[in-house]
């Protein structure tokens, strides 16, 4: 018989590991709301419709399909299925697909609840997403994303609060963070001085790539897409830039004179540092020219945060998008929104031992459990405790102690309270810190206070 598994990419989590998950979500989640973010949610799966051809052609392969309900061959004849051409057998078996991420499904939502939601829209939504990808380190098939987006207001103000949502967030999960940060304007500014505004998205695609594979291999890949090598040679001084974000801004203004949207990204972006020095932001944030976010719907500012002391890929990621819903029917409507990768951010925490000791799961005292008198002692005491909000366990048999306190042992329990004749007679129960292996008896009162 062969023995259980779970698909490549995927994940078990243990209750302790929950524990650790539910820590990261709950952190985030309270800073959401401190800044007037509210919850939703979206199906797994939306319509194909929906999902193809919003995410560039590497995201239309990498797209999960659902086959359809019943016969999904029926429509199919013959001679498609001997053609064998995949793409369009899809098509004709498949009508849903698992969502890629949570961005695309917020923009259907906000045009099919147009009129019921007020805008500037702030929402944040913790959902799993997938995506048919080649598992590695890092990287999962099914993973968690936490998107926080407003829509409908073009303010900078928004790009603020989403930094100072990121500053808050790691500050309270005790990471080392650097925020990268560019504006798509400045990219379009440069593909225009160059004369390859065509070439937009091959120039990004690749320049978004230098810190995996250098200059070099960089500038190979635009030569590859056909960039000329006078183009390439009048990009380089850009991706060289050093100094501090005011210093790479000043060249910039110079670089891009001739080009009147690459002006407005530095404008931008002159804005939003601005903005981070009046409201003195903790976390570095510098401007990085190379980055590019491969997503093509982006028009502003885009960000990405890394971590300082592991070595991983982005842990939070976003930026600002003009007309996403437009793609829907609904133009106009701009928004800005970032995405904290929980699965990266859960193996950071684990790197670097940073959980809380104690999780608000925990079962914080555990009833050792003698006989039925004892047992019908203990059962009063534990819903009392837990009517107090107190994590109470009561061992559901008689069993050696030995036994019950390595239960109690495995599962990370603090205190054990035990109960004999003494105990009864007393009107107390014996409490064992399992840390110390101090005992004491004590009245529920005294419980409470520990």
């Amino acid at each position: 018989m062969q023995s259980p598994s779970i698909p490549k990419g995927t994940r078990d989590f243990t209750p302790r590991e929950m524990a650790n998950r539910n820590y990261i979500f709950n952190t985030i989640k309270d800073v959401f709301r401190l800044y007037g973010f509210q919850q939703i949610e979206t199906p797994s799966m939306e319509n194909l419709s929906t999902l193809m051809g919003k995410y560039g052609e590497e995201g239309d392969k990498l797209l999960f399909k659902i086959l359809n309900s019943g016969d999904f061959l029926s429509g199919v004849d013959d001679k498609e299925l001997n053609d064998k051409n995949s793409t369009k057998l899809t098509n004709k078996i498949s009508e849903k697909g698992l969502r890629y991420d949570l961005t695309v499904p917020f923009a259907r939502f906000v045009v099919q609840h147009r009129n019921e939601i007020s805008f500037p829209f702030k929402r944040y939504q913790i959902q799993p997403v997938w995506r048919a990808d080649r598992p590695q380190k890092g990287r999962y098939r099914e993973f968690y994303q936490c998107d926080v987006d407003v829509v409908g207001s073009n303010s900078l103000l928004n790009e603020l609060e989403l930094i100072q949502i990121v500053d808050e967030v790691y500050r309270r999960l005790k990471i080392n963070v650097v925020m990268k940060i560019n504006n798509r304007k400045i990219l379009s500014g440069i593909a225009e001085i160059v004369g390859e505004t065509e070439r937009i998205t091959d120039i990004t695609v690749a320049i978004d790539k230098m810190d995996k594979i250098g200059l070099e291999n960089v500038n190979k890949e635009m030569a590859e897409k056909g960039i000329s090598a006078d183009n390439i040679a009048k990009i380089q001084p850009i991706l060289k830039l050093s100094g501090t974000n005011q210093e790479k801004l000043d060249a910039l203004k110079i670089i891009l004179a001739g080009s009147e949207i690459g002006l407005k990204g530095v404008e931008e972006l002159e804005t939003i540092f601005n903005l981070c020095e009046s409201v003195k932001i903790k976390t570095v944030v510098e401007l990085d020219l190379t980055l590019a976010r491969g997503l093509n719907y982006y028009t502003g500012a885009i960000f990405e945060v890394k971590a300082q002391d592991v070595q991983i890929g982005s842990i939070t990621g976003g930026g600002r998008y003009d007309n996403l819903t437009g793609v829907f029917g609904m133009e106009g409507v701009s928004g800005v929104g970032i995405s904290f990768g929980a699965d990266r951010i859960y193996d950071v925490l684990n790197q670097l031992e940073l959980y809380p000791e104690t999780s608000a799961e925990q079962t914080q005292i555990l009833f050792v459990s003698f006989g039925e008198k004892e047992l019908a002692y203990c059962l009063p005491w534990a819903n009392e405790l837990r009517s107090r909000g107190i994590n109470v366990e009561i061992y559901p048999e008689p069993a050696k102690m030995k036994k019950q306190m390595s239960y109690a042992d495995s599962k990370g329990i603090p205190f054990v309270a035990i109960v004999g004749e003494t105990e009864m007679l007393a009107n107390k129960v014996m409490l064992k810190d399992m840390k110390t292996g101090e005992q004491k008896l004590v009245t529920i009162e005294e419980i409470e206070a520990y």
